[in-house]
């Protein structure tokens, strides 16, 4: 995510949101640590996770909090922040944890490659998928809206009283990794970018855009819960090729398919015992987040408690990656 995503941070729904700009997020405040559940006895180690602004990291991450504390006694302080800040906070000492990150080569260049502070800790298992999408009922009536190259003539349709006489592309938190500013001016279109602010505002957004059958035209991504719910179309940007994205300026290329993995500060992997070889070997589907993240945001459970009942319906996935 080229600029601070979503991915893709959206606002965790109990916080949220995916990443796939500036953050709009409390950058320095930590969550009050989780209740340890090792029946009474101290903690071996504290870990301190960030938290970025969508549900579905809110999901993975309170998985591995239940983990870690139930299973290897570990204590787990969550820090709520937007993306490139979190990769800040390993620097300070804030941060141990990112668990879902969505690209982000040039964080990756300064904090691994040149400042030697954090490294790579492997995949989460997670597909990132950001794109435009519109409810599928504009392609049932409007079958050639899905090329980009049609939108122009759509643009009318999207129009608000925010998008200047243009039609609207909807974004969320202009820190979720975003091109569309760039998009829309390369590609020509007759649209702006208008910043809903969070992921919880996109998915009322489409929810109403489907149910009351207005136009919308939104910036979204995979995995998320609301796919099980509604139906969402992707508009066919220009194909990805390897470095069409290279200069944030000229991007005329859709988004690139993420491989979401983990990045953890230097000193976590080298001192972080059990508690660093469960997050390395954490690991799991888009359908495993989407089922956590669903119970935490529609079905009334709290993170803990959406995380335990994963636990205990998929011991076999989990037990795996609990250290030997």
């Amino acid at each position: 995510m080229n600029k601070l995503r979503l991915v893709a941070g959206v606002l965790v729904l109990g916080l949220a949101a995916a990443g796939c700009g500036g953050a709009k997020v409390d950058d320095t405040s930590a969550a009050a640590p989780s209740a340890n559940a090792s029946g009474g006895a101290a903690p071996v180690g504290t870990v301190k996770m960030a938290i970025n602004g969508w549900v579905g990291y809110e999901a993975s991450a309170a998985v591995v909090d239940y983990l870690l504390e139930n299973k290897l006694n570990y204590k787990v302080e969550k820090v709520n922040l937007a993306e490139e800040p979190s990769w800040q906070g390993m620097e300070s000492g804030s941060v141990d944890v990112v668990l879902e990150n969505w690209g982000h080569d040039d964080l990756k260049k300064k904090y691994i490659e040149e400042k030697g502070i954090a490294v790579e800790a492997g995949p989460n298992g997670n597909k990132g998928v950001i794109g435009w999408y519109v409810p599928e009922w504009m392609v049932q009536k409007y079958p050639d809206i899905t090329d980009y190259k049609n939108l122009n003539k759509y643009a009318d349709l999207f129009k608000t009283s925010e998008s200047d006489g243009k039609g609207q592309l909807l974004d969320g938190d202009p820190s979720f990794v975003t091109n569309d500013e760039a998009l829309v001016k390369n590609l020509k279109l007759d649209y702006k970018v208008v910043y809903a602010g969070s992921e919880a505002a996109l998915i009322k957004a489409a929810q109403q855009a489907t149910q009351q059958q207005k136009p919308l035209l939104m910036y979204f991504y995979e995995p998320q819960w609301l796919f099980n719910q509604l139906k969402l179309v992707k508009i066919n940007l220009p194909a990805y090729t390897a470095g069409c994205d290279s200069d944030p300026k000229k991007v005329a290329c859709d988004y690139p398919p993420y491989d979401l993995d983990k990045i953890v500060s230097k000193k976590f992997a080298d001192t972080g015992g059990a508690a660093y070889e469960l997050v390395k070997n954490f690991t799991w589907t888009n359908d495993d987040q989407n089922k956590v993240a669903d119970d935490i945001t529609n079905n009334g459970l709290s993170p803990e408690d959406a995380a335990k009942k994963w636990v205990e319906a998929n011991p076999t996935v989990w037990q795996a990656w609990i250290p030997k």
